[in-house]
């Protein structure tokens, strides 16, 4: 009998991945990939022993997705950092499942620096990135490395979008 953490794990991973793949236009309506080559096809990798890469591929992040009952984020971004250096990934993010609720509403969560990276790769405005992508901080008392911001998974893949087309806040939609 499989390990029903397991499986749920491996569900919640497959479906991030298919809704990015979707929402990026990367597969047709029975969601084989247009072009199976592509280098920017969103992926579950095969895992490598200890060096963990990462649950799910999408250039330039590597996420981490979680499908738990209890969160432990500053924990699991420490985790997510170390996997995107493993893969060789600028990015490292992690994917919480709501529960009760589908893909597009599940929490990604960005450590402080990441956040910050990420928005200025985009050249935007702390106040831009907030509204733009919907995110949220959790400041969790003087330790910085508590801290962490939030969006859904759905805006997540706008950004996503924007990162790949090298959008920039000067006139970016």
């Amino acid at each position: 009998m499989a390990n029903p953490n397991k499986t749920r794990g491996t569900a919640w991973e497959s479906a991030v991945r298919n809704f990015l793949n979707a929402f990026l236009g990367l597969v047709d309506d029975n969601g084989v990939f247009l072009d199976p080559f592509d280098g920017m096809n969103v992926r579950r990798p095969a895992q490598e022993g200890a060096r963990d890469i990462g649950d799910v591929h999408a250039a330039p992040f590597i996420l981490e997705c979680k499908d738990v009952r209890s969160p432990a984020v500053p924990t699991w971004l420490r985790q997510a950092k170390v996997e995107a250096v493993h893969a060789g990934f600028p990015y490292g993010v992690v994917v919480h499942k709501r529960r009760g609720l589908g893909v597009r509403s599940g929490r990604v969560h960005f450590d402080v620096h990441t956040w910050t990276r990420t928005r200025t790769a985009l050249g935007l405005s702390s106040r831009a990135m907030f509204e733009r992508y919907g995110f949220a901080a959790s400041l969790r008392g003087l330790d910085s490395g508590r801290w962490y911001l939030t969006t859904d998974v759905e805006r997540f893949a706008a950004l996503l979008d924007d990162m790949r087309a090298g959008v920039t806040g000067r006139g970016a939609r």
